[in-house]
């Protein structure tokens, strides 16, 4: 909706988006101004982009919904040229994913997670997550990121960082592990790599020639404020854990 902005002489008191760095946004709150003269058109706006948003992610959000109501008046806005440039930095934000895997196929390798956009009192504060199985190309899009974030004047620091962690699928673990799910469940284990941070990265540094393997009971919704584990399958994972202690 940034063309709503010029067009109404939008101005912008407070924006609060998103919750936690490390969760995909779900929802955000805006208190914006327009001219009492403009109030209708302003609102035929809104609704003829929600129909258009709509159709856009209609299969990947087929529950998006944008409300727009009268609220009391705010007691300040964003100076107008300062919020011209906080909305370009945060447009030009890089937000899902930046780079596939080139070795494994369908494999997200470097994404970064626009998390959280807080506009208070003529401040504001950017979160982001970036994450990568490759350290160097993940340094990169964080220092784009920060390039961008200047040119509003932000203060960038980089904080919570935790490493890569190439997937190794010929592993003698991944081959053991594998064996016994079958044995012990009748099926084919379900084997890929995922774009996510764990631990594992921070082990794997440390320990280079240490094997490893991620694996455990059926979650939903993860990294989102929806997430949820599958209680059932929480035995059955801890029944094998034990099983491959013993083996190894």
């Amino acid at each position: 909706m940034s063309g709503g902005a010029s067009q109404f002489n939008l101005r912008i008191s407070s924006v609060d988006g998103g919750s936690l760095r490390n969760a995909i946004p779900r929802e955000c709150f805006a208190v914006v101004l327009v001219p009492n003269n403009e109030v209708a058109a302003f609102q035929a706006f809104v609704q003829q982009e929600t129909t258009s948003l709509k159709a856009e992610y209609r299969t990947t959000d087929p529950d998006l919904a944008v409300v727009c109501e009268a609220t009391d008046m705010p007691p300040s806005v964003l100076a107008k040229a300062f919020q011209k440039k906080l909305m370009a930095v945060i447009y030009a934000c890089a937000n899902g994913i930046y780079r596939m895997s080139p070795d494994i196929k369908d494999l997200v390798q470097t994404s970064n997670n626009l998390s959280r956009v807080l506009v208070k009192d003529g401040q504001f504060s950017i979160q982001c997550l970036t994450r990568s199985s490759v350290d160097t190309e993940k340094v990169d899009l964080a220092n784009a990121l920060k390039s961008t974030l200047e040119l509003a004047g932000a203060k960038v620091a980089f904080g919570n960082d935790y490493p890569g962690w190439t997937p190794m699928p010929d592993s003698r673990l991944v081959k053991l592990m594998s064996g016994l799910y079958e044995e012990m469940y009748n099926g084919k284990p379900h084997v890929n790599a995922c774009h996510a941070g764990l631990e594992c990265g921070i082990v794997g540094t440390n320990y280079p020639d240490m094997e490893m393997i991620s694996f455990g009971p059926n979650i939903r919704g993860a990294h989102s404020p929806d997430e949820k584990v599958q209680i059932s399958s929480v035995q059955k994972y801890w029944g094998y854990l034990l099983r491959t202690l013993t083996e190894i």
